[in-house]
């Protein structure tokens, strides 16, 4: 939605630096914004560009000064730009009214659905389901047997929701993810690898997020839980029984295996790896593809295959960038003591 900058710097509480009465229509990356645009500045690696900045205007921390830009300074110009996107942009809107049932669904007599709900074409929701007040669910989605969604979901084309499964409100499931297949969970016995019942089940708290093509697998006994405001990147696997707490930030291709717990606040990038039975304390740190393969306390921040503590990994890293050349240096070093020691 169009507005000046005035009012632009009302509505996500930043200090004006300049002229407020342009009028903007939306936000741009600051190496292409132009004028009728707005754009942000937390990251020092992009400060390379505000010396072209065409933007009519730049969200800001307090001690950056530019000329030329009018500027809206915040103490969190991130979160700021945030709520920039949400003033002029707004979020995406879902297809369809409240109360909509689109045809080829399949909705169980005894299911519970809020009247207001969007079930899109092809849903089916079997017996004993509950789905709360202002739920979506988009095309091809599966809910199974006495499974509970709470209220203000989104539910992306063909996730699939098992049996039992239990999703809390405003919880957004991205496309083709599924919620609570049987855990990976095996008695090798006589050289035949034998199943395990899976008779836990998945627990989804409000406000989660789950990526796209993410499994979360059901308990063998208890519950997999996801702590309220953790959010999914894609192509991310938990393993059955883990407890992952509230708040957690998981990047694409995390693996988890099963009963691990997991405090809050923690942090995961891409591809990292977590074998069984461990526990990560609240606020820790683990940098992409690093393999945790033992418990980790509160705060610890780690890197590497296996993980150790950040620096010390960094430190390996540089000593491992020319290994060869290191071993060449070695030998030749150990022909040298070689030869010394012939000649005494």
């Amino acid at each position: 939605m169009p507005m000046t900058l005035a009012e632009l710097a009302d509505r996500i509480q930043a200090t004006l630096i300049g002229d407020g009465s342009e009028v903007i229509h939306s936000c741009a990356p600051i190496d292409i914004a132009g004028r009728g645009q707005v754009t942000f500045l937390a990251n020092q690696k992009y400060e390379r560009h505000l010396e072209q900045v065409t933007a009519s205007a730049l969200i800001v921390s307090p001690d950056v000064n530019v000329s030329g830009v009018t500027l809206l300074q915040s103490d969190d110009p991130y979160f700021a730009f945030r709520e920039a996107m949400v003033a002029l942009h707004g979020f995406r809107e879902h297809p369809g009214r409240p109360g909509d049932r689109a045809g080829g669904s399949s909705i169980a007599e005894d299911a519970d659905v809020a009247d207001d709900c969007i079930i899109h074409h092809g849903v089916v929701i079997e017996a004993g389901v509950s789905v709360g007040s202002g739920t979506v669910l988009y095309a091809g989605v599966y809910v199974g047997r006495d499974a509970v969604i709470g209220s203000d979901c989104i539910v992306h084309p063909n996730v699939v929701v098992y049996d039992n499964s239990r999703i809390g409100d405003r919880v957004i499931i991205h496309a083709n993810s599924v919620i609570g297949s049987d855990g990976f969970g095996y008695a090798t016995h006589d050289g035949v690898h034998a199943k395990i019942p899976q008779a836990g089940v998945v627990v989804l708290e409000d406000d989660v997020e789950i990526g796209g093509c993410c499994v979360i697998e059901r308990a063998a006994m208890g519950q997999t839980r996801i702590g309220k405001g953790t959010k999914f990147a894609d192509l991310i696997s938990i393993g059955h029984g883990t407890t992952i707490g509230e708040h957690c930030l998981l990047v694409s291709l995390v693996g988890i295996s099963g009963s691990v717990d997991v405090g809050n606040y923690v942090v995961l990038g891409g591809q990292v790896g977590v074998t069984g039975h461990l526990k990560i304390g609240d606020g820790v740190q683990v940098a992409g593809k690093a393999a945790v393969v033992g418990d980790l306390p509160p705060g610890a921040r780690v890197a590497g295959v296996p993980a150790i503590d950040l620096e010390m990994a960094k430190r390996n890293a540089l000593a491992g960038r020319d290994l060869y050349g290191l071993a060449k240096r070695v030998k030749q070093l150990e022909r040298e003591l070689s030869k010394l020691k012939d000649g005494d």
